[in-house]
């Protein structure tokens, strides 16, 4: 099961809780983002001369020129996993969640438009779009139903309640 975060509004001073659903929006995004690093990937494989042996340099490259860095802090309790990501300007409609037993994806995109006006005419407009990436493998196999999200001050903080063992001992003896 995978699930896409959506939000509630809340007051400012409080954190914004968000709303954990299915949907699969979320995949088109993800290989439209694939698609276009690849694109951007054979862009500079080409302007090198079609040269091989850089695939990888080319991809993180892409990755660089088209994704803004998104840092992540994981630590880990007995009973839960916690993700800290740090998403400046982001807001909670602009975050995209997804999470599997096994997987932690975090999207965000959002849209700006600059404007410098002069006498009610529009001189400059300049848009401009961000977008975050990142897909985090877990050791440990989590409960998707039961994961939590806030996100405060640029701050996303996803909870990841670790499965039941009792779960993982029946599935494992199903599995025998």
């Amino acid at each position: 099961m995978t699930t896409e975060l959506t939000s509630r509004s809340q007051s400012s001073n409080q954190p914004a809780i968000l709303k954990l659903m299915d949907g699969d929006p979320f995949l088109q995004r993800m290989r439209e983002i694939s698609d276009t690093l690849a694109r951007r990937a054979y862009e500079l494989f080409e302007g090198r001369g079609r040269q091989d042996g850089h695939d990888l340099e080319d991809w993180f490259r892409a990755e660089s020129e088209l994704l803004n860095p998104m840092s992540a802090e994981i630590s880990e309790a007995d009973d839960q996993m916690v993700v800290r990501a740090d998403v400046p300007g982001f807001k909670e409609k602009d975050i995209e969640v997804r999470v599997e037993p096994h997987r932690l994806i975090i999207s965000g995109k959002r849209e700006q438009i600059h404007d410098q006006k002069k006498k009610r005419k529009t001189l400059y407009n300049e848009r401009r779009s961000d977008e975050v990436f990142r897909m985090i493998d877990l050791l440990e196999e989590i409960d998707p139903d039961k994961v939590r999200a806030t996100l405060q001050d640029g701050t996303l903080e996803v909870a990841l309640p670790k499965a039941d063992p009792a779960k993982k001992i029946s599935a494992a003896v199903k599995a025998a």
